[in-house]
């Protein structure tokens, strides 16, 4: 099976692994990989005119922050690993998110680390986790 892959990514080890893992079969099958960012935004919320405007001075400049902090070094960092890779970098709840990403992509199968720290953590998924078990439009691994 050949395809693209979309990967849950926030820069924590949990998501390196999942990236890791994801580009290695995608090497091995001839497919692609996303690597995808979403930041949490709620769009409900009343503002001013004046505190529309900052939001969207901040929402640029998050985005750069997050293409330059992260997105950019770990593309260097998996570059020349034997999988072509693309990335996203979008607004929103997070599983809805990856889930029109994979959808938008054509994604074959989606991948995210699983964040757990105690023995308890590691047993229960996050809610990301478990948003896209339950959603996700096609398989989704969530990597140890």
């Amino acid at each position: 099976m050949s395809g693209k892959f979309v990967v849950g990514y926030d820069g924590s080890e949990g998501a390196r692994r999942a990236l890791d893992f994801a580009i290695e079969r995608a090497a091995a099958q001839g497919g692609s990989v996303v690597i995808a960012h979403v930041l949490e935004w709620s769009p409900y919320s009343f503002l001013t005119p004046t505190e529309l405007e900052e939001r969207h001075k901040r929402r640029k400049e998050e985005l750069e922050r997050a293409e330059s902090a992260l997105m950019a070094p770990v593309v260097k960092e998996v570059s020349g690993k034997g999988a072509e890779i693309e990335t996203v970098i979008k607004y929103g709840k997070i599983a809805d998110v990856l889930c029109s990403i994979a959808k938008d992509n054509g994604a074959a199968q989606m991948f995210i680390g699983r964040n757990g720290h105690s023995q308890m953590g590691a047993r229960v998924f996050g809610s990301v986790a478990s948003a896209l078990v339950q959603t996700s439009p096609v398989p989704c691994t969530i990597v140890p």
